[in-house]
Parts: structure tokens; C-alpha cells; sequence
């Protein structure tokens, strides 16, 4: 028995089913107890009188409608919550799910679903993967948007490194400044001390110049480098970023479409009607109470 989804999807299927069953099996035993508790403590003569009877099956009809009752709303909520996390999951890729409140009621579905629990919980061999008691939610990662995000996470990453890199070169300007400013207050003190050696001083300023300009000319060069690459950066990023939102764009036409494709079946059709024929029985039936 499957249930036309995939290893992963099927195991998490499984282990909410086992849940499921677990509480279940805890409601019945409540449902259990009440009636041993009316027999222990009720059931303690040979003979009752009518009224007796009705009394003690009054009290145990409000005992176990509580009972029934607190189970089936637990579960409700406790649907809701898992249905929380999907959409939750779903929404952090900017997904739409929809739900068809109708085809919970498909009783070939359900079914279809009886017969896979009997296969999968019949055995009493079967054994537990670990992996799959405590799974956590992924984010889903398919088709082109695992692409898109593996391209925004490398062009982040050489981003990253492009600044490392900007920032390594800034530092190795400092240093070059401050070293320019060493050199010109020596080759101030040395104008001072060896006045009459200016032409030998002059060559030696013109060298020092020529270092520092071919130092800052370096520098602003790799700074535009950066910048440029950058810049393309940033533009590849809006880039990837625009074809996300076509991705998904062309996600939720498929699905619409899908959605349009359904309604046109002969099933849909025929469940259609179905309900129509009923909706008029129950009106004619409501005018009949009336009259």
C-alpha cells in the first residue's frame, strides 16, 4: 500500500500515523475505564429499578461525551498545529498551499489510507528507524529554487571574500601612507642637518614621490577593481533574485492551472451534481417539515 508520495514525505506520513494511533489507543482506554468504573461502583446489586438503570446510563452517556469530546478537539488542534508547520515552512519560499476539504471525506482515499496503516503497523516485527522519531521540517529545496539559492549563496560568498580582500588592500594603504609621512619627516630632518647636500636631497624627494605615487596609483586602482566587481555583484544578485520570483510566478500559474484541469474531470462533475441532488432533497425535505 502507498500513498503516491515520496521516501521522505511517506516516512513522515508514517510517523504522525503513529502518533495518531497512540493517542487513539489512550482514548479508548478512557473510554474503557469509564465503564469499569460504573460497574465497580455501581454495579454492586442484583437488581435495579428502571429509574436506576436510566441514571446510571445517563452518568455514563456524560462521562464518556466529555471524554469523546476532549479527544476530538485535542486532535482537531492538534491538526491545526501541524498544519502550521507546513504553511510556515511553505511561506519562507513565498509557496501557497491549498487544501481540498472535500477530499477528506473520499472514501476511496480513506481507504486507500486504512489499508496502508494495516500494512505498515500490522507487523509486529516491524521496527522503529531512529532517524525518523524526532525528523525536524526542512525548508523545500526543489526544481530551480535550490539552483537560485545555491547561486545567491556563492555570489554571497564571493562578495564576502572581495571584501576581505578590499579591506586587506586598505590596510596595506595606511601602512603606506604612514610610511610616506616617516619618509618625509626624515627627508625634512635631513634638509635641516645636510643643507648643503640639496641636489643629492632633491633626487632623493623625487624618488620618495615617484614610490608614493606609484603606491597611491596601485591603491586606486585595485579600489576600482573592487568597486566594479562589486557592482556586478550586486547586479547578478538582483538578477537571480528576479528569476526566483518568475520561478515562482510559473509555479502558481501550474497550479491554477492544475486546479482548472481538476474541476473539468468527470469526477468533480459527477461529486457536483451529487451535491446539488442533495441540496435540493434537503430543501424539499425542510419544506415538508415546514407544512
Amino acid at each position: 500500500a502507498e500513498l503516491g508520495l515520496n521516501e521522505h514525505h511517506q516516512n513522515e506520513v508514517i510517523n504522525y500515523m503513529r502518533f495518531a494511533r497512540f493517542k487513539r489507543g489512550l482514548c479508548l482506554k478512557t473510554v474503557d475505564s469509564c465503564f469499569q468504573d460504573l460497574k465497580d461502583s455501581r454495579l454492586v446489586e442484583e437488581t435495579f429499578t428502571v429509574d436506576e438503570v436510566v441514571d446510571m446510563l445517563d452518568g455514563l452517556r456524560t462521562v464518556v461525551h466529555s471524554e469523546v469530546e476532549s479527544e476530538l478537539i485535542n486532535t482537531t488542534y492538534t491538526n491545526v498545529l501541524l498544519l502550521r508547520q507546513l504553511f510556515s515552512q511553505a511561506e519562507k519560499w513565498y509557496l501557497k498551499l491549498q487544501t481540498d476539504v472535500s477530499e477528506l471525506e473520499n472514501r476511496e482515499l480513506l481507504e486507500q489510507v486504512a489499508e496502508f496503516e494495516k500494512s505498515e503497523f500490522t507487523s509486529s516485527n516491524k521496527k522503529v528507524d531512529a532517524d525518523l522519531i524526532k525528523p525536524k521540517l526542512a525548508p523545500l529545496n526543489e526544481g530551480g529554487s535550490e539552483l537560485l539559492n545555491k547561486t545567491v549563496a556563492c555570489l554571497q560568498e564571493e562578495n564576502e571574500k572581495l571584501k576581505t580582500r578590499l579591506k586587506t588592500i586598505e590596510t596595506q594603504a595606511t601602512a603606506a601612507l604612514d610610511e610616506k609621512s616617516k619618509l618625509e619627516k626624515s627627508l625634512k630632518d635631513l634638509q635641516m642637518i645636510q643643507g648643503d647636500q640639496k641636489s643629492h636631497t632633491n633626487q632623493d624627494i623625487t624618488e620618495l614621490e615617484n614610490k608614493v605615487a606609484a603606491l597611491k596609483s596601485q591603491f586606486e586602482k585595485t579600489l576600482n577593481d573592487s568597486t566594479a566587481n562589486q557592482k556586478f555583484l550586486e547586479e547578478n544578485l538582483v538578477t537571480t533574485k528576479h528569476d526566483l520570483l518568475k520561478v515562482q510566478d510559473q509555479l502558481s500559474t501550474a497550479e491554477k492551472e492544475l486546479e482548472k484541469k481538476f474541476q473539468q474531470t468527470a469526477a468533480y462533475r459527477n461529486m457536483k451534481e451529487i451535491l446539488t441532488k442533495k441540496n435540493e432533497q434537503i430543501k424539499d425535505l425542510r419544506k415538508k417539515l415546514s407544512k
